[in-house]
């Protein structure tokens, strides 16, 4: 039997000296396929990109400046798809020695015996890890629970493998630096694709410091990506209270108010968390309906509650009206991100590059991949 085809990936910002030594290991053990890209890391680190290129099974693409790991990823996945437009998986990896070559095959073997699935190699956080990746991590993981609903135990490994079917959808997202990792792991919930975990060693040279991971800078840009929805929802708190507001000064009805800020509201916010935050492609009007439905019966018991703080706890009727939409917005949240906004854009490549079974083979053809 023989493995679908494969092609590893490796961004690369100023890397040491043994990443030669990982790109030559790979191709030991048969990978056939090897694709690095320089992100801008200058004419100091020439060299070592130059002695990884010296072999056939590599290319190397350059950056002139620094752009970001995202960046340096959608380079090397547009390269992919450009010369092996059938390929099955790509499977990403660091340069800095974090992951082993036999991890990195051990990832792509999962992804041959799970096609279409993402699999993510799965490191085993102990007190030995450095402390700002143990927390940067378990953060991530809560909020990425919340987020996406997905219970990971490692959501920003960097050795992945990726299915044809997200590559073009990745090549289309904004992010550049290392919000790309856990955009990625939306669109495969947005696309409805299975995550796999591989566990891998955790190797940490010198306590990290090949990384150039910025634990404020890049932990923002991340955690960004993942409280989109709030900052949508701030905003449309923010339409649905001041209709609320100028239309009860002006009428003192209180469900008239609630139904004006409600359509105000429910225009601006329907359209921004449809593609913002759920990058969902199902059916508009489907969607929409599902929507309204949702805005009709949260409306009503946002209303209800008014009703009652206002007449049980003796608070102003805005000030009710904050507290009622604070109780429910977890609640909307989930029922949008689990009931509503579940349609995922299918893959732009033909069946065969997502299937990689169903891709005819000529006889004998060979693999990238080792038996």
């Amino acid at each position: 039997m023989t493995h679908p085809a494969f092609a590893v990936l490796i961004p690369a910002y100023k890397p040491g000296p043994d990443f030669p030594v990982l790109v030559s290991d790979l191709i030991r053990l048969g990978v056939g396929r090897i694709v690095v890209v320089d992100d801008g890391s200058g004419v100091w680190f020439r060299s070592r990109f130059d002695e990884a290129a010296a072999h056939p099974q590599v290319r190397v693409c350059r950056h002139a400046i620094n752009l970001g790991k995202g960046a340096a990823l959608k380079t090397g996945i547009n390269a992919i798809l450009c010369e092996a437009p059938d390929i099955a998986a790509v499977v990403t990896a660091d340069a800095d020695g974090q992951h082993a070559p036999e991890d990195i095959l051990a990832v792509a073997h999962m992804a041959g015996a799970h096609p279409g699935a993402l699999v993510m190699g799965a490191r085993q956080f102990s007190e030995r890890v450095p402390f700002r990746s143990r927390l940067g991590n378990n953060a991530t993981k809560i909020v990425m629970r919340i987020v996406a609903g997905q219970r990971l135990s490692d959501t920003q490994t960097g050795l992945r493998a990726i299915p044809a079917r997200l590559l073009p959808d990745l090549l289309k997202t904004p992010s550049q630096g290392y919000e790309f990792e856990l955009d990625m792991l939306l669109l495969t919930r947005n696309q409805r694709v299975t995550v796999v975990e591989q566990p891998i060693r955790t190797i940490y040279l010198d306590g990290n410091a090949s990384s150039h991971f910025n634990p404020l800078l890049d932990s923002m840009r991340i955690y960004f990506v993942l409280l989109r929805f709030a900052l949508i929802s701030m905003f449309t708190a923010v339409i649905d209270n001041l209709l609320f507001s100028a239309c009860y000064l002006y009428t003192g009805n209180k469900l008239t108010s609630q139904v004006i800020g409600r359509i105000g509201a429910m225009t601006f916010n329907f359209a921004t968390v449809k593609r913002m935050v759920f990058n969902s492609r199902g059916w508009v009007w489907r969607e929409f309906l599902e929507y309204m439905a949702l805005v009709a019966v949260s409306g009503t018991i946002s209303y209800g509650m008014i009703v009652l703080f206002t007449a049980h706890l003796s608070i102003g009727v805005l000030k009710a009206k904050l507290l009622a939409e604070g109780i429910l917005f977890l609640a909307n949240f989930l029922v949008q991100r689990d009931l509503i906004f579940t349609g995922g854009g299918g893959s732009t490549l033909p069946p065969e590059a997502v299937d990689p079974l169903a891709a005819p083979r000529a006889p004998g053809a060979e693999s990238d991949l080792p038996r």
